[in-house]
């Protein structure tokens, strides 16, 4: 859903800018920078990139079969035309 990875970046980066004699308090400030993030992220009303992708995919299936149905749609009017 949310990409862990660049989170856990962006942690690391803010951890890399503490002083060497504070990197037991520098990991606990980043296990929790990440959670409190990860925790906000979440209510977002956003999906994942894989989310979007599958969507994607169906929305242009979908597509693809409306454009099949109206073609043949179309093909049976016009048969119903030259009945008449």
């Amino acid at each position: 859903m949310i990409n862990s990875k660049k989170i856990e970046d962006i942690a690391k980066q803010v951890t890399e800018a503490i002083p060497p004699g504070l990197k037991n308090l520098a990991n606990d400030f980043e296990e929790k920078t990440k959670i409190v993030i990860q925790r906000k992220l979440t209510e977002l009303d956003v999906i994942s990139r894989e989310e979007f992708d599958v969507q994607t995919q169906v929305l242009l299936k979908t597509r693809e079969k409306l454009a099949a149905l109206e073609a043949k749609v179309a093909e049976l009017e016009a048969k119903m035309n030259e009945v008449e």
